[in-house]
């Protein structure tokens, strides 16, 4: 049975959608079999892997309120073993339509539970905010993925979504974990970069990655050609990063609970 997995935070520019496609690209590199669903209007994981928006007919919103299927909506990208539920701006209409539906928060996990047996992960690239959408997510998923940026505040903003992390799970899905925190957009240079790695090492311990993913030119150009980093240019610092962190999250996987 695949694991799914949330890529998830409420701040948005902290690298949540560049972890999401470029873990995923590489762990399917490595002969796993990856699914992405889009679950941001902005549909950024999307055109990142090179899917025009306009030229779409099933995606994430025809998943969650037309009752198309994931086999219906899912398509092949340019990396083997990569396929993603792409979304368009239409996602921003099922906040809207879901809000008096029944049983609205589980929705997407009674959509993925018929394809669980088909992909070794399911990754949800989250939008940046606690809404019917990344609820819809922590429901559905195993465990929740953090990317937090190595900046001013980071402390405090993956504090209130661990509090959120724990609403759901109170709430919608006991079962859900901490997947791990991925510290995104180091700068080895910068005082405050290095303090940052320090004080959250010091409070989640064995949850952070060893891999640690640096500020890249490579990994902020790659969605402008429609590719992953790890396909873009895999020699760069930020795409060795990721190569480097599919394989401890793979083998973390194999071990059990972090």
């Amino acid at each position: 049975m695949g694991k799914v997995v949330a890529v998830a935070n409420q701040k948005g520019g902290v690298g949540k959608t560049t972890t999401a496609i470029n873990l995923s690209s590489a762990i399917a590199l490595e002969g796993k079999s990856v699914l992405l669903i889009d679950m941001d209007p902005q549909g950024n994981a999307t055109s990142g892997l090179g899917i025009d928006h306009e030229s779409l007919k099933n995606t994430t919103y025809s998943c969650l309120v037309k009752h198309s299927t994931i086999q219906e909506s899912s398509t092949q990208t340019s990396v083997p073993g990569l396929f993603i539920v792409p979304t368009n701006s239409d996602l921003a209409g099922a906040e809207v339509e879901l809000v008096n539906t029944e049983g609205r928060e589980g929705h997407l996990r009674n959509i993925i539970n018929e394809i669980r047996d088909t992909y070794d992960f399911v990754f949800l690239d989250c939008p940046p905010a606690l809404g019917i959408l990344t609820i819809n997510a922590l429901t559905a998923a195993d465990s929740v993925l953090i990317p937090v940026q190595c900046e001013y505040y980071a402390m405090e903003g993956l504090t209130r979504l661990i509090g959120s992390i724990d609403l759901v799970r109170q709430s919608f899905n006991s079962n859900l974990d901490l997947e791990g925190i991925v510290l995104t957009m180091f700068d080895s240079r910068n005082t405050l970069s290095r303090q940052v790695v320090e004080q959250i090492r010091s409070h989640f311990v064995d949850k952070v990655y060893q891999a640690v993913i640096p500020r890249n030119v490579s990994l902020a150009e790659a969605p402008s050609y429609g590719r992953p980093g790890v396909l873009y240019n895999v020699a760069s610092a930020g795409s060795q990063a990721y190569v480097c962190l599919a394989r401890e999250f793979v083998g973390h996987g194999k071990k059990g609970s972090r």
